[in-house]
């Protein structure tokens, strides 16, 4: 018997048995097919991402099993779907090919792996606990641009050696540009290779474009197969997958030496970031779609799970998957238990036919990847970046130089930097204007889009699009210096401060030094519009007396009817002022 409050109370934690105890049997037909449809294209997808990641096809399924299971236990989403991803795969690589060289001992290389997915999972695991969803935010749109196309470009120009029939040494986009271009030269090239790597790409590209509800991946990856059978490529060249280990995933302890430990962990932030970036916004997306609320700390929770699973089964990190999460709810998936079927459906193909894809050709997995990398690449918004703003721009394609010439790993560290320095900037050099009276529309409003606005002789309203902190402090001062020499002299400079949100303590200092520079100049400084929680902070920094109390309004209005009053000024149209930049940017 189960107690609805017992079951509620653990179902916060495990959502899966929530899922359970509220499951409908009408949605059992729907998970089923969905699960069986799903892993058509789990199975290509872990074993050619396992490659891309540098690791042996058979932990990509060993990761997608084990993935979808932790997953469905603690997941929040109902439909998200958990496993290997395009995205990480040259983020593991990274890691994993510093430590163990490349074409290093396989086994070595697993072991490494999985100890990088349980580092992963404990540091998602341990940011959804202390409810950490926030860093999600450290990569903007722009920046996850320019991110997603210097990885598409690193991950494309990696499998064109496969795609070719040969290999090459390198650890890098140029390196391995370089070597590509080399080995083109050398005639490296195996035509039959290149031939069964093309059919596949041109397959899943086409039928992505014009037949979307078939699933292109299994139709490209069987006529690769048929192919290698017809046309015996295995003795022309070509190189197959070769049988896969018969059986379920062992139970393996992840383990590493300390020094490897400190790098595996440097990149498990990395991939951590990645993750918990790709999990929100993915989460978010599918959600939105069928009215449920996201629960982000949950989401990171889940992955954590997924992480940790796939590390004791010979895995390594998994993220969240758009590509697959949309094939799962285009085929009528309801619940956690089309992922538990997908991954019953890989056990069961480990179990009873290992053999399947033993002629499935290399460069097949390699234009999997390839068609995987270029549904990565955002070239539209990329240029809609260009038409709408050239900063942002400019930071996506920083991010994506980032990627491309230093790395993946140390361009993700730049992407994360450009977009911290991005918010510092909009705060440092904020939008700053002269406000007036624009005839017709209640208010007071920007010169800049009202030219025309009237202005009272000797007050000049400025208003400061930003906290007053340290980094904008002298920005901020030396406008009103600017506003204080402008002639005529104003008598009165009155600050709009309803956008000012905060005031430090070095603004602060610089707030009293300034007020005193202009009284000596016979120009006061005046507030209106001061927040309740700035002028508590006014009050307690000890400004309230040094700047003079009748010179705080609640409202412009107020402030504008004080100074008329006091001069008898009235409102008169703007003066041109050759060279004046009110907005001081």
């Amino acid at each position: 018997m189960t107690v609805p409050g017992a079951t509620g109370a653990l179902g916060r934690w495990v959502p899966g048995v929530q899922v359970v105890s509220t499951y409908r049997r009408g949605w059992l037909p729907k998970d089923l097919v969905a699960g069986l449809v799903l892993s058509t294209l789990l199975v290509p997808q872990g074993m050619a991402y396992a490659e891309l990641a540098g690791l042996p096809p058979i932990t990509g399924l060993y990761t997608t099993v084990l993935g979808l299971l932790g997953y469905a236990l603690f997941g929040a989403s109902r439909i998200l779907v958990v496993g290997p991803d395009s995205s990480l795969g040259p983020m593991i690589a990274a890691v994993l090919i510093p430590i163990v060289g490349s074409g290093g001992d396989p086994v070595v290389a697993m072991g490494l792996a999985s100890m990088l997915a349980l580092l992963v999972g404990l540091t998602m695991t341990v940011a959804g606990i202390a409810k950490l969803g926030f860093v999600a935010d450290l990569l903007s749109k722009p920046t996850q641009i320019g991110y997603m196309n210097g990885l598409a470009l690193t991950i494309l120009v990696g499998q064109l050696p496969k795609l070719c029939g040969f290999s090459v040494d390198g650890t890098g986009l140029i390196d391995e540009l370089s070597g590509f271009l080399g080995g083109l030269a050398a005639g490296d090239v195996v035509p039959a290779a290149l031939g069964v790597g093309l059919f596949t790409l041109a397959v899943i590209v086409a039928l992505q474009r014009w037949l979307p509800k078939v699933p292109a991946v299994l139709v490209a990856v069987v006529g690769a197969i048929a192919a290698t059978w017809l046309l015996d490529l295995g003795e022309r060249g070509v190189k197959l997958v070769g049988p896969l280990p018969e059986g379920l995933p062992p139970f393996t302890l992840p383990h590493a030496t300390w020094s490897q430990l400190a790098l595996l962990l440097v990149g498990a932030v990395g991939i951590t970031v990645v993750s918990l970036t790709d999990t929100v916004s993915t989460a978010s997306s599918f959600a939105a779609r069928t009215g449920q609320e996201v629960r982000a700390d949950q989401e990171m929770k889940g992955v954590g799970a997924a992480n940790i699973a796939a590390s004791f089964f010979q895995g390594f990190p998994v993220s969240t998957s758009g590509s697959r999460t949309a094939v799962a709810e285009q085929s009528g998936a309801r619940t956690q238990v089309t992922g538990v079927m997908g991954a019953a459906v890989i056990l069961v193909m480990l179990v009873l036919t290992p053999g399947l894809l033993r002629d499935l050709p290399q460069p097949a997995l390699g234009a999997v990847v390839i068609a995987a990398s270029l549904s990565l690449a955002d070239v539209p918004g990329t240029l809609g970046l260009w038409r709408r703003r050239h900063t942002e721009f400019s930071v996506s394609i920083a991010a994506f130089l980032g990627v491309a010439v230093f790395g993946v790993l140390p361009g993700i560290g730049i992407a994360v930097g450009l977009s911290v320095l991005n918010v510092f900037r909009r705060v440092w050099w904020p939008y700053q204007t002269v406000l007036g009276r624009a005839r017709g529309v209640p208010g007071y409003h920007d010169v800049h889009s009202y030219p025309d606005a009237e202005r009272l002789p000797g007050l000049v309203m400025y208003r400061f699009d930003a906290p007053l902190i340290f980094a904008n402090a002298r920005v901020f001062r030396d406008q009103i210096r600017r506003l204080a020499r402008t002639e005529p002299a104003p008598r009165w400079i009155v600050l709009a401060a309803e956008p000012v949100t905060d005031v430090d303590t070095t603004a602060a200092d610089m707030l009293e030094a300034l007020d005193r520079e202009l009284d000596a100049r016979g120009v006061s400084l005046v507030l209106a519009e001061l927040k309740d929680p700035v002028r508590r902070k006014i009050d307690r920094y000890g400004l309230t007396g040094p700047l003079d109390p009748a010179h705080f309004f609640p409202t412009l209005d107020d402030a504008v009817a004080a100074y008329r009053t006091r001069t008898g000024a009235d409102w008169a149209a703007p003066v041109p002022s050759p060279g004046r930049d009110d907005s001081g940017e």
